[in-house]
């Protein structure tokens, strides 16, 4: 039962409650950002992203809290599967962005960025939590046009991974030339 009670104190700040407001077929706000991937900064920007393929934009809330790590290890782990159905994945936090080099090669195997949302980006894909300082847990899947596929709203990072897959490889089904 102790466990239980420690582990609700460690959740209880990011399970409020995620609405995501941009819908599918909205227009995905672009944005130019500073981010690390493999440890070392980097700039992402979204436009350039798209044009590779769809992108796969996840917010979390913070590095190094145990939803955040378990759900960026699981995009590491899948990422070939997204790269095999030309997705970019990116992960966006407006949450301790100052350790974003270090959990990207620990927690993200340096195997794609991870970003600080702005508050005009986490404004623009209504991703602030009602606390204004971290973001929720929500994954968009945004096609090449700039348009919002397919959107996951939820504190539990279980189904953010397969769910986005899903979407994208649906994409990719209806986009074979």
């Amino acid at each position: 039962m102790r466990l239980k009670l420690a582990l609700a104190a460690l959740v209880l700040p990011f399970a409020l409650p995620a609405q995501a407001e941009l819908a599918p077929n909205a227009k995905a706000p672009m944005f130019i950002a500073r981010g690390a991937v493999a440890g070392k900064p980097t700039t992402v920007d979204l436009k350039a992203a798209l044009k590779k393929g769809p992108v796969v934009l996840y917010f979390f809330p913070a590095a190094f809290t145990s939803g955040c790590n378990a759900e960026a290890h699981a995009f590491a782990e899948a990422l070939d599967d997204f790269t095999k159905a030309g997705a970019t994945v990116i992960g966006m936090t407006a949450g301790n962005v100052d350790q974003l080099e270090k959990f990207s090669s620990q927690y993200c195997a340096g195997k794609f960025a991870v970003a600080a949302a702005t508050p005009t980006v986490a404004k623009g894909y209504d991703v602030m939590m009602q606390n204004a300082k971290y973001t929720k847990r929500t994954s968009y899947v945004i096609a090449p046009n700039g348009k919002v596929l397919f959107v996951h709203s939820d504190a539990n990072p279980a189904d953010h991974i397969r769910q986005t897959l899903a979407a994208v490889q649906k994409y990719r089904e209806s986009h074979r030339h």
